[in-house]
Order: C-alpha cells, then sequence, then structure tokens
C-alpha cells in the first residue's frame, strides 16, 4: 500500500538522516562557538578600549589617528564586532547563533556577515563543509522523495472520474498554496515585526536565503539596538532547513501540476465536444500518466 511505503521510506532513511542532520548541526554549534566566542570577546574588548581611547582624545583628531580609527573599525567589522554595538550585546558566537551559522555553511548560503577568525576554526569550518554539504544535499533529497510520497496517488488518476481528477488537481494545488504561505508568507512577516523591515524587505530575505543567494545584506539577529530571545537564531535555521525541503518538493510538483491541468482541460473540452455532436479528438480522451518520481 503507498502508505506503508510511505512509513517505510521515513522509518527507514529519512528518520535516521534527519537524526544524523540534526547531530551534525548541533556538533558543528558547540565547535565553533568553543572556537570563535573567545577571539571575539577579545576583539570586542580591544575595540571597546579604542573607541574610548578616541572618544577621550577627539579634541585633538588629526588625519592620522582619524585613518588610524578607521581601520580599527574595519578590522572590527572583519571580524564579527558591529562597530555600533557595545560589549554588553550578546554575543556573535553563542550558540543559538552558532547553530545558525552551521546551518548557512553545509547549505552553502554563506551571508558572509560572519566567518571563523581564528586558525582553528577556519580549519574546522573547511573540514566540517567538505562532510556537511553532501551530508546536506542527500538529506534534503530523501526528504524531498518521502514528501512527495504524499502525491503518488495522482498517479493512479487516469482511472477515476473527471470530478475525482479534479478534486486531486484542487487539493494539490491548495496543499502547495498553504506549504507556501507557510514557508515564504508568514515568516518574512515575522521577520518584518521583529527586525523592524517592511514585508518586501522580509520577504525579499526569505526569498535570497532560500534559493541559496545569500547576499548578506540583510540577516536576522544581527541589529545591535535589539534584543532577541535566545532560540530566535536558531528557529531560523530550522525555517531555512524546512524551507530548502519544501522547494525540494514543490520545484518539481509545480511543472507536474500545471501539466495536470492542462491534460484536464482537453480532456473536458473533448469530452463537451463529443457530447455535442462533435468528432472526438484523436489523443485527448485518455491523458498519459506520467510519474511524479524516478
Amino acid at each position: 500500500m503507498p502508505h506503508t511505503g510511505l512509513c517505510s521510506c521515513w522509518g527507514g532513511r529519512v528518520l535516521p538522516l534527519l537524526l544524523a542532520y540534526v547531530c551534525y548541526l548541533l556538533l558543528g554549534a558547540t565547535v565553533f562557538q568553543l572556537l570563535e566566542k573567545q577571539a571575539e570577546a577579545q576583539s570586542r574588548d580591544q575595540f571597546q578600549f579604542e573607541k574610548l581611547r578616541f572618544l577621550e582624545n577627539y579634541t585633538c583628531l588629526d588625519q592620522r589617528a582619524l585613518e588610524q580609527f578607521v581601520q580599527v573599525i574595519m578590522e572590527a567589522w572583519v571580524k564579527g564586532v558591529n562597530p555600533k554595538g557595545n560589549s554588553t550585546n550578546p554575543s556573535n558566537w553563542d550558540f543559538g547563533s552558532s547553530f545558525f551559522f552551521a546551518g548557512t555553511v553545509v547549505t552553502t548560503i554563506g551571508y558572509g556577515n560572519l566567518a571563523p577568525s581564528t586558525q582553528a576554526g577556519q580549519v574546522f569550518c573547511v573540514f566540517y563543509a567538505l562532510v556537511g554539504i553532501p551530508l546536506n544535499v542527500v538529506f534534503l533529497n530523501h526528504l524531498g522523495t518521502g514528501l512527495r510520497g504524499h502525491l503518488t496517488t495522482l498517479e493512479r488518476w487516469e482511472d477515476q472520474a473527471r470530478r475525482s481528477q479534479l478534486l486531486q488537481i484542487l487539493g494539490l494545488a491548495l496543499f502547495l498554496t498553504l506549504g507556501t504561505l507557510v514557508i515564504l508568507v508568514f515568516p518574512p512577516m515575522v521577520f518584518s515585526h521583529v527586525e523592524g523591515w517592511s514585508f518586501g524587505e522580509g520577504f525579499y530575505f526569505a526569498f535570497i536565503t532560500l534559493s541559496t543567494i545569500g547576499f548578506g545584506d540583510y540577516v536576522v539577529g544581527t541589529d545591535p539596538s535589539k534584543h532577541y530571545i535566545s532560540v530566535y537564531r536558531s528557529l531560523a535555521a530550522v525555517w531555512i532547513l524546512l524551507g530548502l525541503a519544501w522547494l525540494a518538493l514543490v520545484l518539481p510538483s509545480a511543472p507536474l501540476l500545471l501539466h495536470r491541468c492542462s491534460q484536464l482541460w482537453l480532456l473536458s473540452r473533448s469530452l463537451s465536444l463529443k457530447e455535442g455532436g462533435a468528432p472526438k479528438t484523436d489523443g485527448l480522451s485518455r491523458p498519459q500518466k506520467i510519474p511524479i518520481s524516478a
């Protein structure tokens, strides 16, 4: 039965991969936090010291002092220290942020606003990505296959009445639409509220993220003037994983939906002509079945 096959697929392949995937992200988050958090704290303290010294001497500012301070700002930014922040701001390498960073590594999004600054962190990142990127591809492929198992009943549509076919197509369209709302509409609304963005900016961030373009001009949880809940960036990482899995389902299913709709329209037109006494058009009375999965 299809249901049994679906459960077997999830229990036999997807669930172990999911556990391995989550454990791998947790491992990466822990190691990145251990390797980078202390170095970030030192860079932040050094920048605060330089800023205070600059403010004490601003009355006698000259060109050389200004250039030196600009250089300090640039170095702090490269190391992930926001110049607008202070020593009380949350670390960019706490566990939630490290988990978010690990997710951007294995999904190859790479915003570019944060990167390992220690040699140990850089070496670990290389080997972590070498294993994590293939694991991410395998996991998303199996997850997409498992989700598509819910749609395999469409393969038997040619043996059913027109009304049943129409209901199946409408059900699939509703399923895809609701999923798109959950992945691409509601999250931007949340990001817009939390980050102070417009909805357009939130949607732009969501699309750039899930398409793995990752410009880095908009990144959640990076404004030093805001106080985020501790799990905010971790939840954003979970949303990214779910969004990528959803795209793995939608991208092959959307063309299938359009094809089914066109076949149903041609079938309806053929039957209407037949009922009206017109000659039946060859090849339109029984649409050919097209499997969903390879």
